[in-house]
């Protein structure tokens, strides 16, 4: 008989912590470096109570809807067909903007353990390709080919991840923790928004908890307080072990597209291979996920979800762009992140707010679920993420609102 019970709020949270915690955690100490460490915290904790809150509504919005529906469905009922192509437009960019930074990433840290561990010189577009072609292989073998290797690899990022801390603690230069400067504040603010970017897995989450709201609704509180709270722990570790200039500090690595463990890899040899281990594990389960995702968004939309295995053709669809982006750009990982972060904003700020205005004011739908604030609430959710997209966009058109290094 199929299971009638709702899954567990503890396996719920781990499902949106595993889902935000992956390669883009390690840009993170970069980007919120050239602030400091006192004035990113402040950023994380608005990028967490801004993407928490969005996702409670879209929480709210999905009790209006079978829970086995997903976002594009919700969008177009409640927003019309322009958005819905609109939303799908946007997943793919978001999708493929992230696998470009990962395959980018993938190269860089792979040429670095060959040639710390063999003491050979290969490029890093070389690394980037065979990368691709043998864990593309394993997307291609199917969902469960992928969970078995996903699973490996989270014991390998767990315990990588654990090792690096306990290591890079006796590191840490408390003067480090001293350097602030506030023009950047707002800096990484759209790459802080992407790395809480769970709201994709609300409908897997809905349909796991069998539409229990209040499941879902703790799920999603219990999982986002969990990644924030390892965050926190990696910034605090990591920008008190790496100084602002200098190679392999901050702002070298910014310029040269290294993430925090490539930089930590480089000033301290001794924790070269958890740092390794730890990008490794996270950029190809993040490889994975998104891989997946964009394979399935494919099957869904030429209706090949009948078969085993996804045709050759739509893996090269969902691998050869982002290589060829990777290959021409190897540097382009932070670009790419940004970029994805503009998207992010706009799927999982504005949408959520739009879809809960038009159910809640203007068609009198019920939810056993509301977020406090009412039409308040939503006017700053809305406002505060225009602002951050207008502010992205203008950057784009060289004119800054706010300094970029």
């Amino acid at each position: 008989m199929k299971d009638k019970q709702p899954g567990s709020i503890l396996g719920g949270s781990l499902l949106i912590s595993g889902s935000c915690i992956g390669a883009g955690m390690l840009g993170l100490p970069i980007l919120t470096g050239f602030a400091g460490l006192f004035p990113s915290m402040i950023m994380f904790f608005l990028a967490w109570a801004l993407m928490t809150a969005t996702a409670l509504l879209l929480v709210e919005a999905s009790s209006w809807f079978a829970y086995h529906e997903g976002f594009p469905t919700m969008i177009g009922t409640l927003l019309g067909s322009f958005f819905r192509a609109l939303c799908v437009i946007l997943f793919l960019i978001l999708f493929y903007s992230l696998l470009v930074a990962y395959i980018a990433d993938s190269g860089i840290h792979t040429a670095s353990a060959i040639a710390f561990f063999s003491d050979t010189e290969v490029k890093t577009w070389a690394c980037s390709t065979v990368f691709v072609v043998l864990f593309g292989w394993m997307i291609y073998l199917g969902t469960r080919s992928v969970d078995i290797l996903n699973r490996f690899l989270m014991i390998i990022k767990i315990t990588a991840f654990v090792i690096l801390l306990l290591f890079s603690i006796r590191l840490i230069d408390p003067s480090n923790f001293l350097y602030t400067d506030l023009k950047y504040t707002f800096f990484p603010l759209p790459i802080l928004i992407i790395s809480f970017g769970f709201h994709n897995m609300i409908p897997t989450i809905t349909h796991y908890m069998k539409g229990d709201i209040t499941r879902v609704r703790h799920s999603i509180l219990l999982g986002s307080i969990i990644t924030l709270s390892i965050y926190i722990l990696w910034i605090f570790v990591t920008l008190g072990s790496l100084p602002i200039n200098g190679d392999g500090g901050i702002a070298f690595s910014y310029r040269n597209g290294l993430d925090a463990a490539a930089a930590l890899n480089l000033l301290y040899p001794s924790i070269a291979t958890p740092a390794s281990l730890l990008a490794f594990a996270a950029i190809l389960t993040s490889f994975l996920a998104q891989s997946i995702s964009i394979t399935h968004f494919f099957c869904d939309g030429l209706k090949l979800n009948d078969r085993i295995r996804p045709p050759i053709g739509i893996i090269l669809l969902t691998l050869i762009p982002p290589l060829v982006v990777a290959q021409w750009h190897p540097e382009i990982f932070y670009k790419a992140l940004s970029f994805g972060g503009i998207i992010a904003v706009i799927l999982f700020g504005l949408f959520p707010v739009m879809m809960v205005y038009k159910g809640r004011y203007l068609e009198n739908r019920e939810s056993s679920y509301k977020l406090f604030g009412g039409k308040v609430t939503l006017l700053f959710l809305f406002s505060f993420s225009l602002f951050i997209v207008i502010s992205r966009l203008l950057h784009h058109h060289g004119i800054e609102i706010f300094p970029i290094p």
